[in-house]
């Protein structure tokens, strides 16, 4: 039958699904879609021929002109046989390729596309053509192909064996191109590319570099598949040997109960999914179980270790909630102000929600007094982020097995802490409390603040290493948080791993505010209480703080709250009916006397007394620091229960007055005819530390001149010998204690000045700073003009010598007689 190969043609479009159809090859094709049926009946009724183009996408069902790739095969209809359903089964045969020069959309009848077909034109890559002029390449191409083809034949057994010597009669490049080609299981869109290519040596090359990538994807599934037979046969034959195994100890009168715990253990392995290494020694210890007799010390610590290993949560974690929104709100409703943490807080977030990929979590360590809501806070940073939430205290802490764990062979060894808080928390990134990390100790144990490095520190812990468990556990993803009183105390090491953040404590107005948001609420519902029941006005709140407290923090103002609320629930169970109602005139019915004055300063203006500012581990407090000038013989007295550095701060502050006497005013030789007594009342307190270098040497220099010292001023700062003032630490806490304090007059180094302005503004706003750098400015500030007494110290007008008083004339200001 004539084709027509020459010319162009218009024939019927048959759009095939996932199938594409090469010249010279017959194909059945079974034919449902009404338009695919319109075109086979047409070709049928005139000259067989139809146009076989493949779909772009084989999942559309009436494709349109564009959805049909351009080049597809003219064939020839040669059987049609119709099936039930409407489906049609015809036999076609390929006869050349054709370019779609243009495609029509069926009529409203539904009848087949048409498409206008140009044949397309192969390159002649015969001997002698410019592309192979000896016909050598079209030869090596053709043998290439052979030979792979027959390799492909051999792994697949996909072709029968003579379909490599069947090819080996065909001399024609593109013709054995395309025969392969529709016979191997090519993808669809690989198949299209061989179908587009004109020149045969082209065709035959691509072709043969699909033929040596199926080959090797065939090489690679049959080790894989002979590496699985084998596995196969080496668990069929453990299973069978088990059996074997079993069977003998039936016999043998063993109890079946260690069988049935190792398959139980068994089955947890398996539906766990365990990193590698974890499986691994997990099944290692379920076979030594099996081992052993079930009664054995040694099974028992294997039981034991299998608890903990499968417990922990290798590969369990909970998503973020990283909506900066919802956090700050959470925040906002747990905790009044502390904004600088809650913005550090946020920050992390923010990160963490542009970095989607694993970051290293920071180590925050709030550090702060007793009830500023340290503990508190790290419980609202895990709601916020929608984590677990576990703590563990570490005050006390002084054996390294501690955090690392005890080693197996001992007996009751147990994880560390880090490992059970993990098993706690059942998640792998848990936010973990670390409480109290400045009051651990070591001894011969070891020290746990080294085994700590490993845990807080981002570089290494990775890969944090347990003596009980053995393994690597991975605590990249913990976000960690450590609290501690003192920063001072915790070690420098573990310090340099921490992002430290200070909480100094509250002032007046935020411990109103926290006492009406959150601690009464709480209060009343602790304690069975509704608001009905009990109203407490915003000023009795206010007598609390100022008249009951005296802290940094909000706790001992809460256990004062709890007392008003048991008091009034035992009115409440007497009298369903009362309603009561705290202010600040009926407050001492229910706290009884005020326990503290609104100011601890002197009336007036004192000689020999300074007010020093002090930071402990409760937050800032006020200091009164009292000199005592006797006769005596030139000793220096300390008391107070002082600790080393405050007592070399009083010897520095002695040296120093000694050394600018004749500046000061006072006689040289005072320091052999007098002694001098510096006490720190509360002597049952320890205190230490070098602030209270510039309080004593005020108070030596007032005690010595008779000039008293401002009552309305504080002093805090680090002493030299020549009469510098040195920075020190704890300036927010101790502007605190003076703002709670009444005091409005605060002298302090000129270089913590910078850290005042971390005090809220409210505060800022009532304190009047004055920064010093030597202590001539401090006697300014500090000293009143003249003197209570004429000259402090009697000297003897011939020798200048500085004359003791009569015994009966000491005591009070008054020790030293007015002179003329």
């Amino acid at each position: 039958m004539g084709t027509g190969a020459d010319q162009e043609l218009e024939l019927p479009l048959l759009a095939l699904r996932g199938l594409v159809v090469f010249p010279h090859m017959v194909s059945p094709l079974e034919v449902g879609r009404p338009r695919s049926v319109a075109a086979v009946d047409e070709a049928m009724m005139h000259n067989r021929l139809i146009v076989l183009a493949a779909q772009r996408d084989p999942k559309i069902a009436e494709p349109a002109p564009a959805d049909v790739h351009d080049v597809g095969v003219v064939a020839e209809v040669k059987q049609l046989l119709r099936m039930p359903e409407g489906k049609t089964r015809v036999l076609v045969e390929g006869l050349f390729r054709a370019r779609l020069v243009m495609t029509t959309e069926p009529g409203p009848s539904q009848g087949a596309m048409h498409a206008r077909v140009a044949p397309v034109q192969e390159t002649d890559d015969g001997p002698g053509s410019p592309e192979d002029p000896g016909g050598m390449r079209r030869q090596a191409l053709i043998r290439s192909v052979l030979t792979a083809l027959d390799e492909y034949v051999r792994l697949s057994g996909y072709l029968p064996a003579d379909f490599v010597s069947a090819m080996s009669g065909v001399a024609d490049p593109g013709r054995l191109a395309d025969a392969i080609a529709g016979q191997i299981p090519l993808p669809f869109e690989e198949k299209q590319m061989l179908l587009e290519v004109a020149g045969r040596l082209e065709r035959l090359e691509k072709l043969l570099a699909l033929l040596h990538r199926e080959t090797e994807v065939l090489d690679v599934q049959r080790r894989i598949q002979s590496r699985v037979r084998r596995q196969m046969e080496k668990t069929q034959k453990e299973f069978l040997l088990r059996e074997q195994m079993r069977a003998i100890q039936r016999e043998l009168g063993e109890a079946e109960e260690r069988d049935s715990e190792a398959g139980e253990l068994r089955r947890r392995i398996q539906e766990l999914k365990l990193p590698e290494a974890v499986r691994e020694k997990a099944e290692h210890e379920v076979a030594r179980l099996e081992k052993m007799a079930p009664m054995s010390a040694e099974a028992a610590v294997i039981r034991t270790y299998l608890d903990w290993l499968l417990a922990l949560p290798w590969n369990r974690t909970t998503p973020d909630r990283l909506d900066l929104e919802t956090a700050e709100r959470i925040l906002d409703e747990d905790h009044y102000g502390l904004a600088h943490v809650k913005e550090r807080v946020l920050e992390f977030l923010a990160v963490r929600q542009l970095v989607r990929s694993r970051l290293k979590g920071p180590i925050l360590c709030l550090v702060g007094p007793p009830g500023v809501g340290k503990t508190s806070l790290a419980r609202s940073v895990a709601r916020a982020l929608e984590r677990k939430f576990v703590r563990f205290s570490l005050g006390g802490v002084r054996d390294e097995a501690e955090i690392r764990g005890h080693r197996r062979t001992y007996v009751g060894a147990m994880p560390g802490k880090i490992v059970q808080a993990l098993r706690q928390a059942g998640t792998r990134n848990p936010v973990m409390l670390l409480d109290e990390v400045d009051k651990m100790s070591y001894d011969f144990r070891g020290d746990p603040a080294a085994a700590l490095l490993e845990v807080l520190d981002p570089e290494q812990n990775h890969a944090f290493s347990d003596h009980y468990l053995e393994l690597p556990i991975d605590l990249s993803d913990v976000l960690f948080i450590t609290t501690g009183n003192l920063l001072q105390a915790i070690p420098r090491a573990l310090r340099d791993r921490m992002e430290v953040i200070a909480i100094p404590g509250y002032t007046e107005f935020e411990k109103v505010q926290i006492a009406r948001r959150h601690l009464i609420p709480r209060q009343l519902r602790d304690h069975g209480l509704s608001p009905k029941h009990l109203s407490v006005a915003p000023g009795a709140v206010t007598a609390i703080v100022r008249a009951y407290t005296r802290e940094a923090g909000v706790r001992e103002l809460e256990r004062q709250l709890a007392a008003i609320c048991r008091k009034t629930a035992r009115r409440v169970v007497e009298d369903p009916a009362c309603r009561l109602k705290v202010t600040a005139a009926n407050l001492h019915r229910w706290l009884g006397p005020p326990r503290y004055h609104d100011s601890p300063t002197e009336a007036e203006d004192r000689v020999g007394l300074a007010l020093g500012l002090a930071y402990t581990d409760a937050g800032g407090d006020l200091l009164s620091i009292e000199v005592a000038v006797v006769p005596g013989r030139g000793k220096l007295w300390l008391t107070g229960k002082l600790g080393e550095v405050m007592r070399e701060s009083a010897q520095a502050s002695y040296s120093y007055v000694r050394s600018r006497a004749e500046q000061l005013g006072i006689p040289p030789g005072f320091y052999e005819r007098l002694d001098i007594h510096v006490h720190v009342p509360e002597g049952a307190i320890p205190k230490d530390g070098p602030s209270a270098g510039v309080s004593m040497a005020v108070a030596l220099i007032s005690a010595l001149t008779g000039r008293p010292v401002r009552r309305d001023v504080a002093l805090t700062g680090e002493i030299t010998l020549r009469g510098r003032v040195l920075p020190v630490g704890g300036v927010k806490e101790k502007l605190l204690a003076a703002h709670r304090y009444g005091i409005e007059q605060v002298v302090l180094p000129v270089d913590n000045l910078r850290d005042a302005e971390e005090i809220p503004a409210n505060v800022r706003r009532q304190l009047t700073l004055h920064p010093v750098s030597h202590m001539d400015e401090v006697l300014r500030m500090a000293l009143a003009e003249r003197p209570v007494l004429a000259t402090r110290v009697p000297v003897d007008e011939k020798t200048g010598v500085p004359v003791a008083p009569p015994a009966a004339d000491v005591g009070g200001d008054a020790m030293w007689p007015e002179t003329a």
